[in-house]
């Protein structure tokens, strides 16, 4: 047995070395990681992924810490996967959220991982969803991703969490508009942390009102009463929906509810947490769940052919003469960008026009 094939059999009997050791491999891209990662695919879909983002200061490893700390009282296993900003000399992470989750110290099925950013936009790096699979084939039932927060693009999280919360500071009514138009379109449910500083009945209705505007995605109507929470008749539409033998009155989406926490005393954190799961059960039971995951997945597919592609041409690059010769071609006036182009794509078009001779004699079709 090979040294991966050992080290995929202890993750999946649940050593968390292993994990540890698994997620490294992962996140060094060290040789042999897309096997491994390969073999991970058949023992995952298990796991709630939750993203929670938002603003610098919003709280969101605080709030990470406290979700962790309920469902473990629950009796829940986590995995936590925070995304640091990348260190510009190192590509490491340099915040070390670690730190500042002190409530789970000690407690092994709460496992937390900080990872680098590593400039990818969206503020995930292919590895993060990876790393991912490894905590879901794991076992662990709730897995949070904790995102960067820095004025990033992290749209990304969408193709890589199930449920997501943007946190949004009390009396932040400029920078809701300001987010608006990216990272608010994304939230699954809103979270007003630090609800007892002096603004945030504001910002709960200012969202309530983007979410009326914006007609609540379609959904259940409405958004939340004005402390904050789903109003009774948002919370009986979720209740007595059955998707089975409701037709006339089934809701054609998921309406975006608020809710108000102070992270650091646990105040809303089990609120939160059954909006999650309102959410999931509402996935699950739309089909939207078996969607989420079949567009995930085709990401992926597209992200891994860009990447091996971008390879591949760049050893055409290479042999062609290396960038900085062909760009000083260009520069001589001797051929031009789109010509080289055309030269370093010509072996790769010929290899797919062979393959689709091939497929056409065969009469079938391997990508389909």
């Amino acid at each position: 047995m090979s040294t991966d094939e050992e080290l995929l059999e202890d993750l999946l009997a649940g050593e968390y070395r292993a994990l540890a050791r698994v997620i490294s491999k992962i996140e060094d891209r060290a040789p042999g990681y897309r096997e491994l990662v390969s073999e991970l695919y058949a023992h995952t879909g298990n796991a709630d992924v939750i993203g929670i983002t938002g603003s610098p200061g919003a709280g969101k490893s605080t709030l990470v810490d406290k979700l962790a700390e309920t469902y473990r009282d629950r009796g829940e296993t986590v995995g936590i996967i925070a995304i640091d900003p990348s260190s510009p000399f190192t590509g490491g992470a340099v915040l070390g959220d670690r730190i500042r989750m002190a409530s789970t110290v000690g407690d092994m099925d709460v496992f937390v991982r900080s990872m680098s950013a590593r400039g990818t936009l969206g503020g995930l790096s292919t590895a993060t969803a990876d790393a991912v699979k490894a905590m879901d084939a794991f076992g662990k039932d709730k897995i949070i991703i904790e995102t960067v927060g820095a004025g990033q693009n992290e749209i990304d999280i969408v193709r890589t969490a199930d449920t997501v919360a943007v946190l949004v500071p009390p009396g932040s009514g400029d920078e809701i508009q300001t987010l608006k138009a990216g990272i608010l379109e994304i939230a699954d449910v809103f979270v007003v942390n630090k609800a007892d500083r002096d603004g945030a009945d504001r910002t709960v209705q200012e969202l309530q009102d983007m979410i009326q505007l914006e007609g609540g995605g379609g959904g259940l109507g409405g958004g939340g009463s004005s402390d904050g929470h789903h109003s009774q008749e948002v919370i009986d539409a979720h209740d007595d929906w059955d998707p089975e033998t409701d037709e006339t009155d089934e809701p054609e989406g998921w309406t975006t509810p608020i809710v108000e926490t102070v992270a650091i005393r646990g105040v809303g954190v089990e609120d939160l947490i059954d909006e999650f799961g309102a959410h999931r059960e509402y996935l699950v039971d739309s089909g939207e769940h078996a969607e989420q995951v079949r567009g995930r997945y085709a990401e992926e597919i597209r992200t891994l052919l860009r990447e091996d592609v971008h390879a591949m041409l760049e050893d055409e690059l290479e042999a062609a003469g290396g960038v900085d010769d062909l760009a000083e071609a260009v520069r001589q006036g001797e051929t031009d960008p789109y010509s080289i182009a055309d030269d370093v794509l010509d072996p790769v078009e010929t290899c797919l026009e062979g393959l689709e001779t091939d497929d056409r004699s065969s009469g079938g079709s391997s990508l389909n």
